[in-house]
Parts: C-alpha cells; structure tokens; sequence
C-alpha cells in the first residue's frame, strides 16, 4: 500500500501549482526530510499539550477520494516555528464551474436539497469539474444536466477562490442566458426553478435567503459589470 507521504510526493510532482514557495510566501512549505521530521515533531508536541491526538501531526495526505484530498502539509511560518497545515483539494484536479442562468431578462435559481448543509438551497446551478474537459464546455453540461437547457450567450466573470485559507478550489463563474427552461434534475435533488428579476435576487442575498457563496459571487459579479440591467452608480463626485 502506498504511503501517505509517497502519495503526497507524487501529488507533488503531478501538481506543483499547489506547492510552490513564493519568494515573500508567509507560510513556506518544507521539503527536506529533516525539516519535515522537525515539523512534525512540533506539530505533535503542540497537540500533546493541548490533549489532542499526536496522529494529527502526521504530513502527508490525510485523506482521498473522487471528490477530494486532504494534505497535511510540513511548514515554516512567517515567525520561524514549524508544524503542519491542512488543505482540501479537488479530487479530480480540474475547476469547479457556477453558472448565472438568464432567461428573457429574469435571473434562474434552483431550489437544491444540499446533504452538508441538511436542507434546501436557493442558488445557481453548478459542478464539479472533470479532468481534461474546458470549464466552458464543463458549464454547458452541468447547464444541460441540471436545467435541461442550451446556452445561447456565454459571459464569462472570471475565477473565484472559494475559500483560500483551507481550500485550493478554484471555480469559474459564468453568466449564461437561456432561451427556455427544460426538465429538472431530480436526481441531483433539484425540486424547481425559479425566476426573479436581478435586482429582486440582490434583496434576496441582502436579506440572507440566499446564503449560497457561489451565488452571491456570481450574481455580484454580473450586477458590478452591468451585465443585469442595471449597471452600478459610479462614484460620487466632489462638488
């Protein structure tokens, strides 16, 4: 069986984005074998006094499945000391996408049954993405699969981070317009659509009905470029 750390060397070599060092990187992850055995041993110490359990300390990939990997990674931070920091990084190795759907001028959202969270979500549709598969096309399916629609008009709102202090996802925004709604997907746990005009789905996120970050990155993105309607009020000028 391979080790966690033979594992974490060859999602090294196959990856090596996610572990570059900066010149001014606040957070330097080792690579030589002592440093990492120091870091280790700091981490362990750290835990044993904190009562916690010293495996904890052990760098390496913690975890692995289709759908994502944990890394636990040797350190130096910005002070000096050593010890570990974990990550979560997409399984598949390919970027997530999330799509704004307009129809005839109206925002579309989904209402999604999400299993992490135990209930429904008002949100945009989106995807994980495969390996090998341009985001672009990625979205049209994932807009295909869930809406049971075909793009008309592709906008792209560039990359969102979704969370950068334990996550290296990276997910593409997209605003799509449609020309018509077709069959849901029940599969995924999708029970209807709903159509709002786009300043109503503003409301929406400013009163917290929509809670979902990728759709309020989304829906920002688009209402800040004028991509809605509306365009934003620029600023006020010195009288």
């Amino acid at each position: 069986m391979t080790s966690s750390w033979e594992q974490y060397a060859e999602l090294r070599e196959r990856q090596p984005a996610y572990f570059v060092n900066p010149p001014d990187a606040a957070v330097y992850i080792l690579h030589e074998p002592e440093e990492v055995a120091e870091a280790e041993r700091a981490k362990a110490e750290a835990l044993r006094k904190r009562g916690l359990p010293t495996e904890w300390s052990r760098v390496g990939v913690a975890y692995q499945d289709e759908y994502v990997t944990l890394v636990r990674d040797p350190v130096r931070f910005s002070d000096g000391s050593l010890g570990t920091y974990i990550r979560s990084m997409p399984g598949g190795d390919a970027d997530g996408v999330v799509l704004l759907p307009v129809l005839d001028g109206a925002v579309v959202l989904v209402e999604h049954f999400r299993h992490a969270v135990r209930g429904w979500q008002l949100e945009a549709p989106r995807g994980f993405g495969e390996a090998g598969v341009p985001a672009v096309e990625q979205a049209a399916r994932e807009l295909r699969e869930e809406l049971g629609a075909v793009p008309t008009r592709v906008v792209d709102l560039g990359l969102l981070h979704p969370d950068a202090g334990t996550a290296t996802d990276r997910v593409h925004l997209y605003l799509v317009e449609i020309a018509e709604l077709g069959p849901l997907d029940a599969v995924e746990g999708i029970r209807a659509a709903r159509t709002y005009p786009p300043e109503k789905v503003g409301e929406l996120i400013r009163d917290g009905v929509v809670t979902d970050g990728f759709t309020i990155a989304a829906w920002t993105r688009a209402w800040l470029r004028g991509l809605l309607g509306a365009r934003p009020a620029g600023p006020a000028r010195p009288r």
